[in-house]
């Protein structure tokens, strides 16, 4: 790969990124189209999948896609669905080369869109970028190859690990900056969790609340076995306007489900016991079109989720504070005996906010600790 690819290619992932959060239940795809090191169309996948990226650059791109070199993101699709095959568009436009930064593993795709383009005889380049590739779509594939969604934990604490003080007075331990980081998270993600206690404790809104950007704000989840959700708390008053869904258990009682439809709640019943609730209730997102989950808290579900080994991703917004022994701990219970028998998070990201740090870690899957002895 030459420079030069490597650059568009950045470019479409950045791209890409715009449609992180909207897309679902497709992936987040860009695409950039270039002819003679110009720039001549460039698109990403639009609200709800539709319209593809390569659609949205082709028709930008015009008569000027003949001839030109097509960078995107996914291997383009090779199937009819509610719109014609990507690939079949790229050949059509007159596009000579094809950069593609990773296959597209659905079994509908999954080799089928790059033979089409050299069975047409457009050259055809894979691998560009792959691994940048993976991370930008790493819901769309946890959704296909796992039955469930990439899981991001996100938590505000202190510098001793304590997400609130003991009276639980003064609702914010990061200042503007860190809060203004985290509404950003919430626009990249397809759904945003709590568990009913955060839910009652709060009265959040949970939606996006970045100037401009509160129509793309993610579905609201809460974990509530027995739907205490009030009726006239935030979240169930604006259902209407940003969806709402309860996840429950077929015990819970009916009778408290009718007000909560009727203000636009969605509530779906899970088998809300054992240590197979959360693997269940994230399949059921999954079957939802759910591809990127963002898990809020509280305490008690953030351990869970740890505990279950379903967490992907951290997110750490750490504050520059002290709050002692008797503040709220970020995690529970997570029965490890010794240090080396923890789970290894990798730190991929790391960058001061204002006065507070934001560390972002990716779970390493079987690694262990090995402190030094």
């Amino acid at each position: 790969m030459s420079g030069e690819d490597i650059r568009f290619m950045r470019l479409a992932l950045a791209l890409g990124e715009r449609a992180q959060g909207a897309s679902w239940p497709n992936p987040a795809v860009g695409c950039v189209i270039v002819r003679d090191g110009r720039i001549v169309g460039r698109g990403w996948t639009g609200r709800g999948g539709r319209p593809h990226a390569e659609t949205v650059a082709l028709a930008r791109a015009g008569s000027a896609a003949r001839g030109a070199t097509a960078y995107v993101t996914l291997e383009p699709c090779a199937h009819h669905g509610q719109t014609p095959p990507c690939s079949q568009a790229l050949v059509a436009a007159g596009i000579s080369r094809v950069v593609i930064a990773m296959l597209d593993p659905d079994p509908r795709v999954d080799g089928r869109g790059l033979a089409s383009l050299r069975a047409a005889g457009l050259e055809v380049e894979v691998g560009c970028l792959e691994t940048e590739a993976r991370r930008a779509h790493e819901g769309f594939l946890a959704r296909l190859r796992s039955g469930r969604p990439a899981v991001t934990l996100k938590a505000a604490l202190s510098l001793d690990g304590k997400i609130a003080a003991a009276t639980g007075l003064g609702r914010w331990i990061t200042g503007e900056p860190a809060r203004a980081w985290a509404h950003r998270l919430r626009l990249e993600h397809d759904a945003v969790l709590v568990g009913i206690g955060t839910a009652l404790a709060d009265d959040p809104e949970l939606t996006c609340r970045l100037p401009g950007l509160t129509a793309r704000s993610p579905v609201r989840v809460v974990l509530d076995r027995q739907l205490r959700l009030p009726p006239g708390s935030r979240l169930a008053r604006t259902a209407s306007e940003t969806p709402v869904w309860l996840v429950t258990s077929s015990s819970a009682d009916p009778t408290r489900a009718a007000p909560l439809r009727a203000l636009g709640v969605r509530i779906e019943a899970v088998a809300a016991e054992g240590p197979g609730s959360l693997p269940r209730t994230l399949a059921l997102l999954a079957e939802r079109g759910i591809t990127r989950l963002l898990v809020e808290g509280g305490r008690e579900v953030a351990t869970a989720f740890v505990r279950a080994g379903l967490v992907d991703r951290l997110v750490l917004f750490q504050a520059p504070i002290l709050l002692g022994d008797d503040g709220v701990s970020f995690m529970g219970r997570l029965g490890v005996a010794r240090p080396d028998a923890a789970d290894r998070w990798i730190t991929i990201e790391e960058h001061r906010v204002d006065c507070d740090r934001m560390l972002v870690l990716e779970a390493a899957k079987g690694a262990r600790c090995s402190p030094a002895s």
